[in-house]
């Protein structure tokens, strides 16, 4: 039984697997078309598309051969192969045949793809839909905000229409989705973070990933922190706008993330100068404290 007042990952893949299942990250040597089209990308977004650094000398295989290995030391012995940096999608079908392919190894479990949700052709969806033959698949769709004027701040280059098209049609074909949210962007309310839990409960996604928006330098986001353009919540209030996103999120969907990590160098924000585990723990204890729970808003 899960003790949290959230339906947290680490539960569910115990509960599903019946051991624990290690998320690895893996860099496939994708970019991202909103980068390098001329519209400078999300303003968020560090140099490595991710927030961390992989040996670019390895190929995917070895990524993952070297990183399993010392996991299996530990004990642990299944995996996601989790792609990571940038747009896992923007290669022609028969590239990404190929790539997806090269990650199943013995005992990967989980094809685990993170993109954009205008980057989501119904060919990309049906090589996942035949992965999902082989291993199960997960498709990570970037929302990041329900606001359209928020989406132009932060220079997303989609739409909500494309996060709900691109839903709807991976739903259509049995491919699990996760959904990616910040929920202290300067330009969302409280209601927004709200709207957002109930719009990915209502399209039947089946995890969120929540994020605590971070400045990493050489992004326009630290130009205009540095500027006094942008300024970010406090504290308190990120710990509300969570649980308030989870209040109005149904039950069923797993919580795969709930603060980022951002990286210890080059970063200048992140966290309200915190640990990820110390703000994970005042969640939760804010929750339990205020009688608070995944779901019991929801509609």
């Amino acid at each position: 039984m899960n003790r949290k007042p959230y339906n947290d990952l680490k539960t569910h893949l115990r509960l599903k697997y019946g051991e624990p299942v290690h998320r690895v990250p893996i860099d496939a040597g994708f970019s991202c078309p909103h980068k390098i089209n001329g519209t400078g990308g999300c303003i968020y977004c560090d140099p490595s598309g991710s927030g961390f650094s992989i040996d670019s000398n390895l190929s995917l295989r070895e990524q993952l051969e070297q990183r399993i290995s010392l996991l299996r030391k530990k004990g642990i012995h299944k995996f996601m192969a989790y792609f990571q940096a940038n747009s896992n999608t923007f290669a022609p079908t028969e590239r990404l045949r190929k790539i997806y392919r090269e990650a199943i190894i013995d005992d990967v479990v989980v094809l685990d793809i993170s993109t954009r949700p205008d980057l989501v052709s119904d060919d990309v969806l049906d090589l996942l839909e035949e992965f999902t033959k082989e291993v199960d698949v997960i498709l990570e769709l970037g929302l990041q905000s329900i606001n359209p004027n928020t989406l132009k701040a932060i220079n997303r280059g989609h739409t909500l229409s494309h996060f709900i098209d691109s839903s709807l049609r991976a739903k259509n074909r049995g491919i699990e989705l996760v959904a990616h949210v910040i929920v202290n962007l300067p330009w969302d309310t409280e209601e927004d973070v709200s709207e957002a839990a109930r719009l990915i409960s209502v399209l039947r996604i089946d995890g969120v990933k929540i994020h605590s928006l971070y400045v990493a330098e050489g992004t326009e986001l630290a130009r205009q922190f540095r500027a006094g353009e942008v300024k970010i919540g406090t504290l308190e209030q990120f710990l509300e706008r969570v649980v308030v996103f989870l209040e109005n999120l149904n039950s069923e969907v797993i919580v795969h993330r709930l603060v980022s990590d951002p990286p210890f160098e080059g970063t200048l924000f992140g966290n309200w100068g915190m640990s990820k585990i110390k703000l994970l723990n005042m969640i939760e204890r804010k929750m339990i404290i205020e009688g608070r729970s995944q779901g019991c808003k929801a509609l």
